[in-house]
């Protein structure tokens, strides 16, 4: 077994690196991403999820963003998080929140939380990177600029990678194939995440980072937490949100 693990591990060219990153088509994942290929060298298999979103226009800013890293490979998960509810993105009876006050946006979970996402999409992105013989995972979560999500807190992160190492065969038996899960965003802010993908060559106008943008256009509602706090990220750096 132990053998088996290895040639997953070892079957890429010596040398080469691969990591699972997932993709939201926003401007944090899409950062994350810049920095797993261009900063770190890391060739990129995405992974993102259709889990009933009201957000449609996200999976096609994913689409894009993969093409233009020219990932290894693309995939996009059904996954219906509908059936669940519980939360303004995937229940049609719960409004999204629009101009919430600022001192809110970090200190209450709010309605657009959905339950267990990141928990969720991290299980499925270890599945996908064990069978793909990857050790290395990347996800775009943040906890300085952020609308107050207990699963993009470094406490759970820590506490999944431990998880995932005790739960997988690679975990387990991989040896110097241990999961690692990356988050290099989590202590930025939103400006400095941008000011990050930026320097690196991003092109945010690729990202979708609503929560309910037009359905054919794209364009934001510039209203709601998330159009709010990405606003004030470019604000910061002199610049205007080129999806605006």
């Amino acid at each position: 077994m132990k053998d088996q693990i290895k040639d997953q591990i070892d079957r890429q060219p010596k040398g080469h690196k691969a990591a699972v990153v997932l993709s939201s088509g926003g401007a944090d994942s899409t950062t994350a991403m810049a920095i797993a290929a261009w900063e770190e060298g890391f060739e990129i298999y995405s992974l993102s999820f259709d889990y009933g979103q009201k957000n449609r226009y996200e999976l096609e800013c994913a689409r894009k963003v993969a093409r233009f890293f020219k990932v290894r490979e693309h995939l996009i998960i059904p996954l219906n998080l509908r059936l669940i509810g519980g939360s303004a993105l995937t229940a049609d009876e719960i409004a999204i929140p629009r101009r919430r006050p600022d001192e809110e946006l970090s200190s209450a979970i709010p309605p657009t939380y959905v339950p267990a996402r990141n928990l969720i999409f991290l299980s499925l992105a270890v599945a996908w990177a064990e069978v793909l013989g990857i050790a290395d995972i990347f996800i775009g979560v943040n906890a300085i600029d952020y609308s107050g999500y207990p699963d993009c807190r470094p406490a759970f992160i820590d506490s999944f990678q431990k998880t995932a190492n005790l739960g997988t065969r690679m975990g387990t038996e991989g040896g110097e194939g241990r999961i690692t899960i990356h988050a290099p965003l989590i202590n930025l802010t939103k400006g400095e995440i941008l000011r990050k993908g930026l320097a690196l060559g991003v092109d945010y106008h690729l990202t979708s980072s609503c929560y309910e943008p037009d359905p054919f256009s794209g364009r934001p509602c510039g209203q709601c937490d998330s159009c709010r706090i990405r606003q004030r990220g470019f604000a910061s750096l002199g610049l205007d949100d080129p999806c605006r």
